[in-house]
């Protein structure tokens, strides 16, 4: 086909905004493992939850599927183990245990899975500890396509505080060429997303971020970096901006209403904390609230037994509505195959998802120990969306004042995006809401 100078001038700009659009120009949405399989998911059980992702969730959204922690390992349990039985290449990489991912035989890594992963539509993600393994360390293996080997990156005096398998990276060349070469690696192996852990808090590791990014970029691939865990310190927001396309803002959090204590975080915390990090969030870098624990959290979760999920109806929606209005990924934690129809539910409602994915400007207006209102503006169309929370042990009744949502004319009218009731026109907003209920409305003129 012959092009001519219109046809040119049409397609350039096309095809320039298509160079220029950021990965993760939405918040990435999927599944994990950790909240329901802990450090123990095979590939039978990873391909069953993908087959149910595929079919269930994609329709809506739903495309990173992430095996967590420990994949690397022969002999998995609930918690961290077993380092000196990992299984690594003979450059210090960690490689996928065969016994529990055959695919992987013969050299072939998670390319096998990662190929079945993108025919069902979907990307493929995996879990990573920061650092280079202590196994490479002492054994001082080369690191690939160097002559550097593993004793010349590793800084030997500083070690992840709850994951004991692998040192820090100094700051030089062979750690950066250590970061090179995994990232070269998990490119082979048509991997889409990595979760590095250990690294964005207790301490803040922004030079190894930096690094890892750096390697990242190097491959050409397009890997979405998702930093865990939290708290990530907030004067390093603009860091982790450059540096990677989601960062967690707390530690883990599980199915509580509130933090017992230090771990793990509840729904209620999140309620605060979101509001710290407003300013940073937008397309190509989400602070993440952490995966949603609905569903059925077994056959091994990360945390505690094997159990339901112990939010009540009331929490689980606060969960999503709040996950929503702040723009959160949106990772389902629960068991896939076993999913019961009121959590795929909350899942999968479309206005909902919406304010999640297209809505802007999102604003925290009130906050206080009894209560929290976020508001957002829809991506098209007038009116503003309105999440109200009770984070009281008591049923809240509230009138809020249009003008205290921003808004200037007297009467307006709402739509609940749960409920799908509707509203006529209306001189404030009157909200009843049991405890550590919420709701999320459309409010139009």
């Amino acid at each position: 086909m012959r092009l001519t100078f219109l046809t040119l001038a049409l397609i350039l700009p096309s095809l320039a905004f298509a160079q220029t659009k950021p990965l993760a120009e939405t918040p990435p949405m999927g599944w994990n493992s950790w909240d329901s399989y802990g450090t123990t998911i095979d590939e039978k059980s990873f391909r069953t939850s993908a087959r149910w992702i595929a079919q269930h969730l994609k329709p809506f959204g739903y495309e990173y599927v992430t095996i967590d922690e420990a994949w690397y390992d022969p002999m998995p349990a609930t918690t961290a183990g077993h380092d000196e039985h990992l299984v690594l290449d003979p450059y210090g990489r960690f490689l996928p245990a065969v016994d529990r991912f055959p695919s992987a035989a013969k050299g072939a890594g998670f390319t096998p899975l990662a190929d079945y992963i993108h025919s069902l539509g979907l990307k493929f993600g995996i879990h990573v500890i920061q650092g280079i393994p202590k196994q490479a360390v002492a054994a001082n293996t080369l690191i690939e396509g160097t002559s550097f080997h593993a004793k010349d990156a590793a800084n030997t005096s500083a070690s992840c505080q709850w994951d004991t398998k692998t040192w820090d990276l100094q700051d030089n060349d062979a750690a950066q060429a250590y970061y090179d070469s995994i990232a070269r690696l998990y490119a082979s192996w048509h991997v889409d997303l990595i979760k590095i852990d250990c690294i964005s808090s207790r301490p803040y590791k922004g030079e190894e971020i930096r690094m890892f990014h750096d390697a990242v970029a190097k491959t050409g691939r397009p890997m979405l970096i998702s930093l865990s865990p939290g708290a990530a310190p907030l004067n390093e927001a603009v860091n982790m901006q450059q540096y990677s396309q989601q960062w967690r803002i707390s530690d883990d959090v599980w199915d509580v209403w509130q933090s017992p204590g230090v771990f793990p975080q509840g729904v209620n915390d999140q309620i605060a904390r979101a509001a710290k990090w407003l300013t940073y969030s937008g397309p190509g870098h989400w602070p993440d609230n952490d995966m949603l624990p609905l569903g059925k959290l077994r056959p091994s979760p990360g945390w505690g037994s094997p159990r339901d999920s112990r939010l009540t109806p009331d929490e689980q929606r606060t969960m999503i509505n709040l996950w929503s209005i702040v723009h959160s990924p949106l990772v389902y934690g629960g068991d896939p195959a076993t999913t019961d129809a009121a959590t795929l539910a909350l899942l999968t409602n479309p206005e909902v998802i919406a304010v999640d994915q297209h809505s802007t400007d999102t604003r925290n207006v009130v906050l206080d120990l009894a209560s929290a209102v976020y508001t957002a503006k829809p991506a098209t169309g007038s009116g503003i969306y309105v999440a109200v929370f009770n984070r009281s042990d008591s049923p809240m009744d509230s009138t809020i004042k249009w003008s205290t949502l921003g808004l200037t004319r007297s009467l307006h009218k709402t739509h609940d995006l749960w409920t799908k009731a509707d509203t006529g026109a209306q001189p404030a907003l009157k909200v009843s809401l049991a405890p550590h209920a919420s709701t999320l409305l459309l409010v139009t003129p």
